[in-house]
């Protein structure tokens, strides 16, 4: 999201004459001087040349005149002089404010601020197969740990890289290290709690809302890029204190047959609550299984498992493929960017605590589903809509930012409760890949579309939201339901249809804390 500020126009700006620097200090020129010097002339013969791409095709040498310094530039007006294409001659008024000043991404080169998100989506993809496997392997807190080191170091180098290919390179590896701290810290939140608090994982996406809140203002009160980017990314620094407050997830440890260390952990929890396990809570702690590393053939091997897969994928996809699409549709067009930004985070606050109120009550589903197909109706109603009632229009199209938002963070809970213990990081990181290709799609289908027709891509997010609010209809209800432990375990939760699978072997981890 830091983009939108990283990459905010850079304000005035114009192509420097070459030779313009040097002449510029001779003669004592304020900026201000020397643009009215090279852009002036440049709108005299042609009002519709701003300057910025294209310069007069002429060289300032040492005989060059401080009062009039194209009188030797070159014979007759300057409307009958040739232009000339701007090549990494430009100058800005705020020279700090965003990368696109400091690398220069501005005419023929803008495309290349869209392809430095690209490249963090790509990061983002990196890390969900690289590291999601990686937590499965090795545990969660020592890749958490990890990936926030990662995340605060080349945060760091992002800030000061020399040149747009170093930027690109470490912006990259931020965003796959980024993605193993948001996954295994999810998973984590989720194993270490009981069937009756994995609500938490709202509560997280809660605080993901806040940063997006307070993140407008950390930008207003920094001045340049550099300042945002460090401070989006020194606080990793902090979670490595985590290292001596959280435990490694006792269920991860039961599955690679580290019981005692299990035990051990669940021990000091149960102390720190005022409670004791039970003398028979080793009983449970014993697996014949064979300990094995996760795969991709893992996830689609069963039926269950296969189903659940392919339509959470589908899930993640559609809900990053229309939730930015509103993100940019919505308020940030013009206007105050700041304020806009912080408006589109605070739509997102009633969302939780709609799912935090509904889910004990009805389940995880329904408000799944419910998300999906009223953000399609949303999204319908207001392509259709007259462009002469504007507010209702907005209400609707806010109506489908605030039920993609539902869908979007119901699926994250869901996610990590249909897969195994052995497969949980594993699982949740690869089908949450499927969000990096939505987000990398969006603004290409969004723009391309609405050059058809300004709201056809609303119609595209319907019939998208529509399909996957009947599509999630086909997984199982995890309300009330152990954490599953093997991919047996996920093959006997109960059906689409209400049935009951057979008793689980397993326990919650957690029952007796």
């Amino acid at each position: 999201m830091s983009v939108v500020f990283l990459g905010r126009a850079p304000g005035n700006f114009w192509c420097r004459i070459p030779g313009a620097a040097e002449l510029s200090e001779r003669c004592g020129w304020t900026l201000e001087e020397e643009r009215n010097f090279t852009v002036l002339p440049l709108q005299l013969g042609n009002e519709s040349v701003t300057g910025e791409c294209e310069r007069l095709d002429v060289t300032w040498d040492a005989s060059a005149s401080c009062s009039s310094p194209l009188g030797r530039g070159g014979n007759g007006s300057a409307g009958s002089r040739p232009l000339a294409p701007c090549h990494g001659h430009w100058v800005y008024e705020q020279p700090r404010w965003s990368i696109v000043s400091e690398y220069d991404l501005v005419c023929g080169n803008a495309w290349m601020l869209d392809l430095s998100q690209a490249i963090l989506n790509l990061g983002f993809l990196a890390g969900a197969f690289i590291l999601g496997y990686a937590a499965d392997r090795y545990g969660r807190i020592l890749i958490y740990l990890l990936s926030c080191l990662g995340v605060g170091i080349c945060g760091i180098i992002v800030a000061f890289s020399p040149n747009f290919t170093v930027f690109l390179i470490f912006r990259f590896l931020q965003g796959m290290f980024g993605k193993g701290t948001w996954m295994t810290c999810y998973v984590i939140v989720t194993e270490i709690v009981g069937s009756d608090q994995r609500m938490v994982g709202i509560v997280i996406q809660i605080f993901f809302t806040l940063g997006i809140i307070i993140l407008p203002g950390i930008a207003y009160l920094i001045p340049t890029w550099q300042g945002i980017q460090l401070a989006i990314s020194l606080p990793n620094f902090l979670f490595l204190l985590y290292y001596w407050v959280v435990p490694e997830s006792p269920r991860w440890l039961l599955t690679r047959k580290k019981g005692e260390k299990a035990l051990k952990i669940m021990r000091r929890i149960a102390k720190h609550n005022g409670k004791f396990l039970s003398p028979h809570y080793s009983e449970i702690t014993i697996s014949n299984e064979e300990v094995s590393n996760p795969s991709f053939l893992d996830l689609v091997r069963t039926p269950q498992m296969r189903r659940n897969t392919l339509i959470l994928m589908y899930a993640w996809f559609t809900s990053a493929l229309i939730y930015q699409g509103l993100v940019m549709r919505l308020g940030i067009i013009g206007g105050n960017l700041y304020l806009d930004f912080f408006i589109s985070g605070a739509v997102e606050l009633p969302s939780a605590f709609l799912i935090i109120v509904t889910m004990d009550r009805i389940g995880r589903r329904l408000p799944f589903a419910m998300g999906n197909i009223v953000a399609s109706v949303a999204c319908l109603i207001t392509a259709f809509l007259p462009e002469d009632i504007p507010w209702l229009k907005t209400t609707f199209a806010t109506l489908g930012r605030l039920s993609i938002t539902i869908a979007f963070e119901v699926v994250y809970l869901v996610n990590s409760e249909l897969y195994p213990t052995t497969l949980r990081n594993f699982g949740v990181s690869l089908c949450s890949s499927l969000c990096d290709l939505g987000g990398i799609i969006a603004p290409f289908l969004l723009f391309r579309l609405a050059a058809i027709w300004l709201e056809l891509p609303l119609v595209i997010f319907s019939i998208l939201a529509a399909v996957c609010g009947l599509l999630v209809l086909l997984l199982p209800e995890t309300k009330g339901i152990s954490l599953p432990e093997t991919v047996e375990d996920v093959e006997q939760l109960p059906s689409h249809f209400g049935k009951c699978g057979k008793k689980r072997k397993h326990r919650d981890t957690n029952s007796y804390i």
